[in-house]
């Protein structure tokens, strides 16, 4: 504290630190001499590796560098530092023996900071270092500002990273969640959405391995319809209950009404993803919805498109949704076994599904059966338990506990 009982800091200043570079003992002796009482650090140096070697360690505030020495000389240490990255902005000030205008002018072109030429003239000298160290007290500062920007830089993109991760899986776990408890009303699909999505992905994962679906099928394309698939039936929130759990076969006009939950699914998220301003989950989603109930063949609904007309994920979930309805319980049917729903699969090549599409499901169907044995039915659970179940798991992904 000092008499106004202000808080006084001391600073311990640090001695700039000149690098002399020259093979001449007597030289480096005679530096020293000229700049250790003005309150400069010299460190000697008798040759270019040595100085290079000297810099990498600990780089110096000012480079004195001889030009005429055996091996590496002053033009090869200048231009080897400038052309680093770490060491261009220190200064070096280049000694030369003689006034040769062509010497000093390729000293310049090498990118040296400054040149003087012998006898040296310690007044001269001095005020040319002084110069230089504060020119490279300059780029110091600017290189720490550089850093730091850069390190916040970082900082704030892996925070921004980061939050975006958090909030897709809270959109993903929200949608999911939805779509979950849309398909709840039924209460005799248990784990459709997540074996369907579990299949759908491994028939998207072969398809990404066959060179026609190069730049079509990446590991973005597979991820997105993992996560976009349980929306394929979104649209069944629109129909009468008295329809969707009819026990016994719809009439016809049941069932014209059952087929608008294609339209009610697709029209909803083609609403979303305009007013979300263009999104590829929201709009894989839509044209799952919209178009898995179409058949290759042209049969299907609700616009009856053909073959390859028909978006490519809203075949692979054709397959997914059929496979998993044909292997387990429904209120109208018993299970079908693996080799029986695979058989009606075959036989429906080239009319319901893509022929590629089951390809795939053909090299991948230990897959399925490993995640129908896994996700099995496992019992009923009513609306109120699924609903609690939903509201664990968003919780879950946002990293609170559950209540």
């Amino acid at each position: 504290m000092n008499a106004a009982g202000t808080e006084v800091v001391e600073y311990t200043r640090t001695l700039p630190t000149i690098l002399v570079v020259d093979d001449m003992p007597e030289n480096l002796e005679l530096y020293r001499r000229m700049l250790a009482p003005k309150g400069y650090t010299v460190v000697p140096a008798n040759g270019g590796e040595v100085a290079l070697e000297i810099i990498a360690a600990t780089p110096p505030d000012v480079i004195l560098l001889d030009l005429m020495m055996p091996g590496m000389d002053g033009f090869e240490v200048c231009e080897r530092l400038k052309r680093n990255f770490t060491t261009r902005h220190i200064p070096i000030i280049m000694i030369t023996g003689v006034a040769d205008h062509d010497a000093n002018l390729r000293a310049l072109e090498s990118g040296v900071d400054d040149f003087l030429t012998r006898p040296i003239d310690p007044v001269l000298l001095e005020a040319r270092i002084r110069s230089c160290v504060k020119s490279k007290a300059m780029q110091d500062q600017i290189l720490r500002y550089q850093k730091r920007l850069e390190d916040d830089k970082q900082i704030l993109e892996e925070r921004v990273r980061e939050r975006t991760v958090e909030v897709e899986r809270t959109q993903q776990a929200t949608v999911f969640s939805l779509a979950r408890l849309a398909e709840s009303r039924d209460p005799e699909t248990g784990e459709h959405l997540e074996r369907m999505r579990r299949y759908v992905r491994e028939i998207a994962i072969e398809m990404a391995t066959w060179s026609k679906y190069d730049g079509i099928i990446d590991s973005g394309f597979v991820e997105t319809l993992y996560y976009s698939s349980p929306l394929h039936d979104i649209g069944k929130v629109g129909i009468p209950d008295a329809i969707l759990l009819k026990p016994g076969k719809l009439s016809n006009e049941e069932f014209d009404i059952m087929k608008t939950h294609a339209l009610i699914g697709g029209d909803t998220l083609k609403a979303a993803d305009a007013e979300a301003g263009g999104n590829s989950f929201l709009e894989m989603g839509r044209d799952i919805a919209y178009y898995h109930h179409e058949k290759f063949n042209g049969s299907g609904y609700p616009h009856g498109l053909l073959g390859p007309d028909i978006p490519l994920p809203a075949r692979i979930v054709a397959l997914g949704d059929a496979y998993d309805a044909m292997t387990t319980k429904r209120p109208y049917k018993d299970p079908f076994p693996h080799e029986k729903t695979r058989e009606i699969i075959l036989d429906a090549a080239g009319e319901h599904f893509d022929p590629e599409v089951v390809q795939a499901f053909l090299n991948r169907e230990e897959k399925f059966i490993k995640i129908q044995q896994e996700l099995g039915d496992r019992g009923k659970m009513t609306h109120l338990e699924q609903v609690m179940q939903q509201v664990a798991r968003l919780q879950e992904v946002q990293g609170q506990k559950p209540s």
